[in-house]
């Protein structure tokens, strides 16, 4: 389904048509599922869980969501999130056996990757909304009122941990801290 259809069943669940909202949740499942094993490598039930977990978590926040905002990127934030706290919980990241390792295919790519990886790591010293912030909009290209919906922030707090989430990093830096 596209996203306005998509978001003609969120609405008319909204407003009560349990059939529309069961056929949304219906339509989202494959879509989740896709998502989750492009990004992380687990096995079949493990990939249901998440996709149990995020349909449980739109159903709870759905109330949370700004009609005037596109659905899926809402959607997918929640299913970001959910990712993030499987990772966080667990404290692993898939495993990849160094044979199954593929060489990067030129220097530009290598550098992306280490970039990519540099990027990671300074976050990681930010506060969770700082963080956050700074990954949905500069990192995955969301707009700030996207990332505001996503994270359940307002669009000035968004604004305000960029800007105050920079700044942090800027400091960390110039100690010459890597």
């Amino acid at each position: 389904m596209d996203e306005d259809q998509l978001k003609a069943l969120m609405l008319s669940g909204l407003q009560g048509d349990a059939a529309a909202y069961r056929q949304l949740l219906g339509a989202l499942v494959g879509d989740l599922r896709s998502y989750f094993r492009r990004r992380i490598q687990l096995g079949p039930d493990e990939i249901e869980d998440l996709v149990q977990e995020t349909l449980l978590a739109i159903h709870s926040k759905r109330e949370t969501y700004d009609v005037d905002q596109p659905l899926t990127a809402w959607l997918f934030a929640i299913a970001r999130h959910k990712l993030a706290d499987r990772y966080r919980l667990e404290g692993r990241r898939a495993i990849t056996p160094l044979e199954e390792v593929r060489e990067p295919a030129s220097e530009h790519e290598l550098e992306a990757k280490m970039a990519e990886r540099d990027v990671a790591i300074a976050l990681r010293e930010l506060p969770h909304r700082q963080a956050e912030a700074i990954r949905c909009v500069k990192v995955e290209g969301l707009s700030v009122a996207e990332t505001a919906i996503a994270t359940g922030q307002s669009i000035a707090a968004v604004k305000v941990g960029i800007h105050r989430g920079f700044k942090k990093l800027l400091a960390r830096f110039a100690r010459g801290k890597p």
